[in-house]
């Protein structure tokens, strides 16, 4: 993404959450998802998991609690289904479309470029809400991660990628963030690809997109990679499997209320509410 140039462009929302949000507690990143369908239909998607049933059930009672009454599931086993009258009949006049998690490739392979994929567009150029939790999440990006290692630096040639559906242009997008280690992989597909910028949403912790801004919420952090003004990296030289170096790398941690500009890839600080100092 060159500086100045506009990520997307839409009238609908986005809402990536980084996974395990709460369903049972405040509910905060759901309710914000309830908020925005204003009592239409939300299309559960639940195309990344092997096992459909357990999520609908889980987030037909969540979303039910929340006031959200007219609810449908979209499950395409095959990608041949992508293209079902049924399938496709399930999104009109939808509010807003929910991912579960499961396996974002998943998603990319049975829905990418497909009659679904259009109907799923459609809604959110029309104002309606896209969210997607885990997987969900991963597959709102132009290129989507797939694998990689966790819980160490990064290795050269250690990270497997792929086509995400594109909804947020120019960035690459992962989850389970601070749970999993996955700060080193991240930097890892910034510094293959210093066009895109990486961001990594802990858990139970949401980056809500509308036109070129983000804005935080949840009880975690996100972390925005920008590779644009390293100076250094050894990914062209070095051996597989060797450690990545890289210089001047940008990183920025934001936090519930902060927003990030994603055309001029700055920070904003939000309202924040600091406890009383203890003597």
């Amino acid at each position: 993404m060159s500086r100045g140039t506009p990520c997307m462009a839409s009238r609908g929302a986005l809402i990536a959450i980084g996974g395990h949000e709460d369903k049972d507690g405040e509910r905060e990143i759901l309710k914000e998802v309830a908020r925005r369908v204003q009592g239409g239909r939300l299309v559960v998607a639940t195309v990344a998991s092997s096992i459909p049933e357990e999520y609908y059930a889980e987030y037909e009672r969540v979303f039910g609690e929340l006031g959200v009454t007219e609810l449908s599931e979209l499950y395409v086993n095959e990608r041949a289904e992508a293209s079902d009258p049924e399938k496709l009949g399930c999104l009109e006049n939808a509010a807003g479309v929910f991912f579960t998690g499961g396996d974002q490739l998943r998603i990319a392979s049975q829905i990418g470029d497909t009659l679904v994929e259009q109907a799923i567009r459609r809604v959110w150029e029309k104002g309606g809400l896209i969210a997607g939790t885990s997987a969900g999440a991963s597959m709102m990006s132009d290129v989507m991660l797939i694998g990689g290692a966790s819980s160490e630096s990064h290795r050269i040639g250690g990270i497997h990628m792929s086509a995400g559906l594109g909804l947020i242009r120019d960035v690459v997008i992962d989850q389970h963030f601070a749970e999993r280690g996955r700060i080193g992989r991240l930097l890892g597909a910034v510094s293959q690809n210093p066009r895109i910028l990486g961001i990594g949403i802990d858990e139970n912790t949401a980056c809500i997109v509308e036109g070129d801004e983000m804005r935080i919420i949840g009880e975690g952090a996100v972390y925005v990679a920008d590779a644009a003004d390293v100076t250094h990296s050894n990914l062209a030289e070095a051996e597989p499997n060797s450690v990545l170096s890289v210089f001047d790398m940008r990183l920025h941690v934001l936090s519930s209320g902060d927003s990030f500009d994603l055309r001029q890839r700055k920070p904003t600080a939000g309202p924040h509410t600091s406890s009383a100092r203890r003597d």
